[in-house]
C-alpha cells in the first residue's frame, strides 16, 4: 500500500484483518518492511492488523531518511495519524527499538503495548564499522550481517528449501545500504533513551536473542531497569537478527504478551 505521509510517498506492508487491533512494525538501520517477512504471517493468522512501514528513504518510500531517533519518532506518529489509528501496539527492532521507544514516550498514551527486539539503551556503534558505513557500504552490510547471526546458523545454511537464511539479511541490507552509515549514526548519538523510557506509560516486553552479538543481553539492563513495566523474553540459541534466525519463536513470544 502507499500513503503519503509529511508530502512523501510511504510503501506499507500490510496483513491481517482490517478491525484487527493495530500493530506497527519498525524496521531497523537499512533495512525495510521484509525484516518482517518471516513474523508478520503468524501474527496477522492471530487476528492483528499489521502495518509494517518502510521508513523515509528505506525500502520503497520516498524521502530522505530521518536524522536522528527522535525524528523518526516523530515521523512514526505522523504515520499513525495518517492511517487514523487512535490506539495501537508498536514493535521496534535494533534501531526501530529505539524509535518505537522515543514514539510511545511522546505519543501521549495512544499505545498499549511496546515491544522492543534486539535493543539497548544507549546502543553505541563502534568507530570501525561506522567508517566502513561511510567508506565501503557493502562491507560494512557484511560485517553486520556476520555480527547479526549466530556461527551455527550462519553455517548451517538456516531458512530451509535451499534458502541461505544469513542471505536474506544481507540482502534486504545491500538494497538498502544507502542509508546504513546515517542510520547507525542515529543509534550511536541517541541520548535520550533512558529519560523516554522511565517516560514509557504502557507494557513493554523486551525480547532478545541470548547469542546476541550486536545488542548483547548485558547492555539491556539499564534500559529494562528504567522501564516501569517491563517483561524480559530471552530466545535461545539466537542472535540479532533474530525474525531471520527464529521467527515463529519470536511471534509466539509477541502474541503471548499482547494476549
Amino acid at each position: 500500500m502507499k500513503i503519503e505521509i509529511l508530502g512523501a510517498t510511504c510503501n506499507v506492508a500490510c496483513a491481517g484483518p482490517l478491525d484487527g487491533r493495530p500493530l506497527i512494525l519498525v524496521h531497523g538501520a537499512a533495512n525495510d518492511r521484509d525484516a518482517w517477512r518471516d513474523v508478520a504471517p503468524a501474527l496477522a493468522t492471530a487476528g492483528l492488523r499489521v502495518l509494517a512501514p518502510d521508513l523515509p528513504g528505506h525500502g520503497l518510500s520516498a524521502g530522505k531518511a530521518p536524522a536522528s531517533i527522535e525524528a523518526l519518532a516523530d515521523w512514526l506518529l505522523a504515520f499513525a495519524d495518517t492511517m487514523q489509528l487512535v490506539q495501537f501496539a508498536v514493535a521496534g527492532h535494533s534501531m526501530g527499538s529505539l524509535a518505537a521507544l522515543e514514539l510511545t514516550a511522546i505519543a501521549g498514551g495512544r499505545i498499549t503495548h511496546l515491544m522492543l527486539l534486539g535493543s539497548a539503551v544507549p546502543m553505541p556503534v563502534s568507530a570501525a564499522l561506522l567508517d566502513s558505513a561511510r567508506t565501503n557500504p557493502d562491507a560494512a552490510c557484511r560485517m553486520v550481517t556476520t555480527w547479526s547471526h549466530t556461527p551455527g546458523f550462519f553455517l548451517n545454511g538456516g531458512g530451509g528449501h535451499g534458502v541461505w537464511g544469513a542471505g536474506k539479511t544481507l540482502a534486504v541490507m545491500r538494497r538498502n545500504s544507502p542509508t546504513l552509515a546515517g542510520d547507525l549514526a542515529c543509534c550511536n548519538q541517541y541520548g535520550n533513551g533512558l529519560i523516554a523510557a522511565a517516560a514509557v506509560p504502557c507494557p513493554t516486553l523486551l525480547l532478545l536473542g541470548r547469542r546476541d552479538r550486536m545488542t548483547p543481553l548485558r547492555a539491556a539492563q539499564p534500559l529494562q531497569d528504567a522501564l516501569r513495566h517491563a517483561s524480559r523474553v530471552e530466545i535461545a540459541d539466537c542472535g540479532h537478527a533474530m525474525m531471520t534466525e527464529k521467527p515463529w519463536e519470536v511471534a509466539a513470544a509477541m502474541l503471548a504478551f499482547m494476549t
